[in-house]
């Protein structure tokens, strides 16, 4: 196999393996990314009078077939690929010959893995943001069940003032609505054209028309000057991950109270046997281990943007090798998003409170008997204050 790079020296295959690491697994996803993205490429080349059309039509139709054939299974990255650039085109050329060996005219693997990776985090922000979008509504569609049923709020983990089961839902609702604006807003760094940049320096003597690109792949705006998009490496994915990170703190706090309102000592809600698991000793047990799980997720999330930062964070200007590691805890922390949201919108269409478990303290009710002295008879408010809590502890 003959890499995009290769010069005709072998190479050690111990290096090939240090070097390629993972990245024939994870390229897996920006395979049609990569074909999106290279065809764009042609018909540049093809407008420039860089490229014949006898040859664009074989490299259209060529990269077309390799695209549908991965998705049927057909053929995958292997190590000796290296990634996915040199699986598509190492086998492009073999399908069409001469025409495929014309496709990098103008580019560089440096420019061609930010187009497709930027094409796949455009689609996974949108993914992950209709995710937190469904999830609203579930919660939303939980509220509106037993909207008025009286619920304790809580500060300090004690109880503070009355609250209901509607209004505890929608207040994660508008969160996650929020954070579904938050994933989209990701998408201004990723909407920027990196074609025509090639290595970080732009392409001497040859005519590229980068605007032509932009349009044909519908990236928002031309990333400019060149020396610019290598240095901006790691900050859209970062920026996707420290979304992710605010989404996964707020359903690790929804199932936080979710797993104290199962918990014996209140029994507010019930979970579904099908939604828990059991002890191997205790028969006696059902567990909440798929909340639990999301209440520990966030700690993969902030581990994911971490790692991402501290890959490039002390870079020097243009390209390292460094930047490849971005692609592991990018796809990880998505995943684990992805798969996040889709398991507790299901599980909350099964959670049910339960009303005769529900105690309202009298305490819950201080500041609103407070709130009635000031009203009903002009008391100041820290008067007032004094005045319930003096009634309280008389009655303890």
């Amino acid at each position: 196999m003959s890499r995009l790079w290769d010069k005709g020296k072998p190479l050690d295959t111990r290096i090939l393996k240090f070097t390629a690491g993972t990245d024939h697994k994870l390229d897996a996803r920006l395979v049609d990314y990569d074909v999106r993205a290279s065809i764009a490429h042609a018909r540049m080349l093809k407008t420039q009078g860089l490229l014949s059309a006898g040859d664009l039509v074989l490299i259209e139709s060529g990269l077309t077939e390799l695209g549908d054939k991965h998705r049927r299974g057909e053929w995958s990255i292997r190590l000796e690929d290296e990634d996915v650039h040199t699986a598509l085109e190492a086998r492009l050329t073999q399908a069409v010959g001469t025409a495929g060996a014309r496709l990098h005219t103008g580019r560089s693997r440096n420019d061609q893995v930010l187009a497709a990776l930027r094409l796949y985090l455009l689609d996974a922000s949108e993914m992950l943001a209709g995710g937190a979008r469904a999830l609203a509504e579930s919660l939303e569609a939980l509220g509106e069940r037993q909207r008025e049923l009286p619920l304790p709020g809580y500060t300090h983990t004690q109880h503070a003032m009355p609250s209901t089961v509607g209004l505890w839902a929608d207040g994660f609702a508008a969160e996650i609505r929020d954070d579904a604006e938050g994933l989209k807003a990701t998408q201004r760094r990723s909407s920027k054209n990196p074609l025509g940049s090639a290595a970080g320096f732009g392409v001497p003597v040859l005519s590229i028309d980068r605007e032509q690109t932009r349009r044909e792949l519908g990236f928002e705006e031309i990333h400019e000057p060149v020396t610019a998009v290598q240095l901006s490496r790691g900050k859209a994915e970062s920026h996707l991950l420290f979304e992710v990170n605010l989404l996964l703190q707020d359903l690790g706090r929804l199932a936080a109270d979710l797993i104290l309102f199962y918990a014996q000592e209140f029994a507010f809600v019930s979970l579904p046997e099908s939604m828990t698991t059991g002890s191997s000793i205790m028969p006696q047990k059902r567990n909440p281990d798929v909340l639990e799980l999301i209440r520990g997720g966030g700690a993969t999330a902030h581990a994911c943007l971490v790692e991402a930062l501290g890959v490039y964070s002390k870079l020097t200007s243009g390209y390292h090798r460094d930047l490849q590691l971005l692609k592991a805890p990018l796809f990880r922390g998505i995943d684990l998003a992805e798969e996040t949201l889709e398991i507790l919108v299901h599980t909350l269409g099964e959670v049910r409170f339960i009303p005769e478990n529900i105690t309202m303290s009298t305490e819950l009710y201080a500041t609103e008997a407070a709130n009635r002295l000031v009203k009903d008879k002009d008391m100041p408010f820290r008067d007032a204050y004094r005045e319930v809590a003096s009634r309280l502890d008389t009655k303890q």
